[in-house]
């Protein structure tokens, strides 16, 4: 049954919103009960950020794809597998949902709603960081859908999970996420002045990742 614009476009920002509960959400929630201890902080944050994604890439890859992430889209539609024209309206809804998402979180969390973060991430050691995680996370959906369609969703959530600890940056990856979480003055937070280098890193990542991925698991152009 084919799946109609509307219902992509709502997938994506429905799932790029929970994408963004789960990361600002548990980074609240493993602050305030970590009682300073930063590491248990991450390791919450982390694993609740692994959880999500790996429910809602199962339950709406059907439906849009499950990009949720305009890295993601604009890789796709590199390699001729996703339409060039559904790009901006994908990438519109996902940088949306992140923003309503992180709302969501500060409702839940008792926090205002609005606000802007103060949270310096920069310097080349986290910009390295970001090229590196986004080509990772290309490399582990695009090996995945080459090898084994199934295991995505937990090969993903195994990966973000892991890069939170193995990157400086706790590896973003996403540029619907670093501008939401520039909306987010609370754990998981990038202050504004850092979003655009975060995402430019990305964009390396996503250029270097086509050229390589393509050579290693071939594209559909």
């Amino acid at each position: 049954m084919a799946v109609s614009k509307r219902t992509r476009l709502f997938a994506e920002a429905l799932g790029t919103g929970f994408l963004l509960i789960g990361v600002v959400g548990s980074g609240i929630m493993g602050e305030s009960l970590a009682n300073g201890n930063t590491a248990v902080a991450l390791l919450a944050n982390a694993i609740a950020t692994g959880c999500i994604l790996y429910v809602i890439i199962t339950t709406l890859g059907p439906v849009s794809g499950a990009h949720f992430n305009p890295v993601v889209t604009l890789a796709f539609a590199w390699r001729g597998e996703h339409p060039w024209a559904q790009v901006l309206p994908y990438i519109g809804v996902q940088i949306l949902g992140g923003i309503g998402g992180v709302w969501a979180a500060h409702l839940m969390f008792d926090l205002p709603i609005v606000q802007t973060a103060t949270t310096v991430r920069t310097g080349t050691h986290q910009w390295a960081s970001e090229i590196i995680a986004t080509f990772g996370l290309l490399f582990v959906i695009f090996g995945g859908l080459r090898h084994r369609v199934d295991a995505v969703p937990p090969l993903v959530a195994l990966y973000i999970t892991g890069a939170y600890w193995f990157t400086s940056s706790t590896s973003f990856a996403n540029p619907a996420v670093t501008i939401a979480r520039g909306f987010s003055d609370t754990f998981a937070g990038i202050a504004p002045a850092n979003v655009a280098m975060f995402i430019v890193m990305q964009g390396v990542g996503l250029v270097i990742g086509h050229f390589v991925l393509t050579r290693l698991f071939g594209s559909n152009e």
